[in-house]
């Protein structure tokens, strides 16, 4: 696996779609509201295209994302937070989120703006037990 700059990858044990339920457990138990939930590869499946189980989950909580965007409005682009459950070509499980640090970068935010979504990595880790 090629890592991608600002992404972070952790490994599941779980299928794709059990590492995203348990993901959704985690974000419900938190009070943080799940947007949209996106199949590609079933979308995928649908036109007669085959690609390894891909899914990706997008959540977040407006008192978190809004200060980062109210700073930086391009930021919206790269929110709110997703996390993509995908299958490698080896059959592993790896659920991907892009890091706070890289979108502190980014959008050349302080920490007081990106203290809102500075906890994604623990709920990511809780969702990996």
């Amino acid at each position: 696996m090629q890592p991608a700059e600002g992404i972070i990858s952790k490994p599941s044990h779980y299928s794709v779609p059990e590492t995203l339920e348990k993901l959704k457990a985690v974000l419900g138990a938190k009070g943080i509201t799940v947007f949209a939930f996106i199949d590609h590869s079933g979308e995928a499946a649908k036109v007669g295209m085959k690609m390894h189980p891909t899914q990706l989950l997008i959540f977040g909580n407006p008192k978190g994302g809004t200060p980062i965007m109210q700073a930086a409005p391009t930021s919206a682009i790269d929110l709110p937070l997703k996390a993509l459950a995908w299958e490698d070509g080896d059959g592993k499980v790896w659920l991907s989120y892009n890091d706070p640090a890289y979108l502190k970068r980014r959008f050349s935010l302080g920490d007081e703006e990106i203290k809102g979504i500075a906890g994604i990595g623990s709920l990511i880790d809780l969702a990996l037990v």
